[in-house]
């Protein structure tokens, strides 16, 4: 009598293994007394910092140095950019609370410059610019010598939601562009690149200091960055950074390339002679990264 063997599964093809990061992106565990006292503090509250959220390699160094990045609107984005660690689904209701919360925890923190940013609420007609007008007040009226810098959604190019931004007038005005327009479908494909310009114009032509960040790594051509950033300096764009992109989880893009210290050198090289006043690029460099200079 034959035995019925079971037939085996074929063969699941494994997932290309993530690439080892070179000895240029490794860094410390963040850790430290004023950090674990600083992270204690913002739990106690309820707040969402991006630095813990988009799992930043420079968490520690910029809580030392003065400098914490609040994100307002919740901690759920209606967008579902490709590089993003922030969760996306349907966000809760929004915290009218939330705008003082933040300015005591700046005061409490005592920090010398705040960022704050925000998920996208497109569902709203206001996309939230409210409660972040608000918040920059609220942080300005019990921190007065605090410098603020906001790093804005694009709020579809809805000039009323920007100009209620630029109305409650922050420091430092940051959007960011992100990658080149060929991969806005892939990396950002709820937002469009001339909205990103627009933001950044119009925010220029009102007497703002003016911000954007670049994340390289993904795919991106050189001769197309090289556009874009002839693009920003057009606008006469004040602060650029330059970073290497980070795949945060197995479920977001890839890494195309761990682009080397020596290009972001030439990069920074080549933005600087382009007329781009402060131009950060390093491996490591993010929207926030050595802020609390900017200024």
């Amino acid at each position: 009598m034959l035995l019925e063997l079971p037939i085996a599964d074929a063969p699941v093809e494994a997932p290309a293994p993530r690439q080892p990061r070179p000895e240029w992106l490794k860094v410390k565990i963040p850790s430290g007394e004023t950090f674990s006292n600083l992270k204690r503090l913002i739990d106690s509250k309820s707040l969402h910092t991006v630095c813990e959220e988009a799992r930043c390699p420079n968490m520690a160094e910029c809580w030392n140095a003065g400098t914490a990045t609040f994100m307002i609107l919740g901690d759920t984005c209606t967008r579902s950019c490709g590089f993003c660690a922030v969760k996306t689904g349907r966000p809760s209701a929004l915290d009218t609370e939330e705008p003082l919360h933040v300015a005591e925890a700046v005061r409490a923190m005592r920090v010398k410059h705040a960022v704050i940013t925000s998920v996208n609420r497109d569902e709203l007609k206001d996309g939230g610019s409210v409660i972040f007008a608000e918040t920059i007040r609220e942080v300005r009226r019990l921190n007065p010598n605090t410098t603020i810098e906001v790093l804005i959604p694009d709020f579809k190019g809805k000039d009323d939601c920007l100009d209620r931004i630029l109305e409650a007038g922050p420091d430092i005005l940051n959007h960011n562009t992100e990658t080149v327009p060929s991969m806005y479908r892939m990396v950002r494909p709820q937002a469009k690149y001339h909205w990103s310009l627009k933001v950044l114009r119009r925010a220029k032509e009102a007497g703002f200091v003016t911000k954007t960040g670049i994340m390289l790594g993904l795919g991106e051509g050189r001769e197309e960055l090289l556009q874009v950033m002839t693009d920003l300096a057009e606008l006469k764009l004040d602060i650029l950074t330059l970073g290497q992109y980070l795949q945060p989880t197995k479920d977001h893009l890839p890494v195309h390339r761990f682009v080397p210290p020596s290009e972001f050198q030439e990069l920074h090289d080549i933005g600087v002679q382009m007329g781009i006043r402060i131009v950060e690029a390093g491996p490591l460099v993010r929207s926030s990264y050595h802020a609390e200079k900017h200024v």
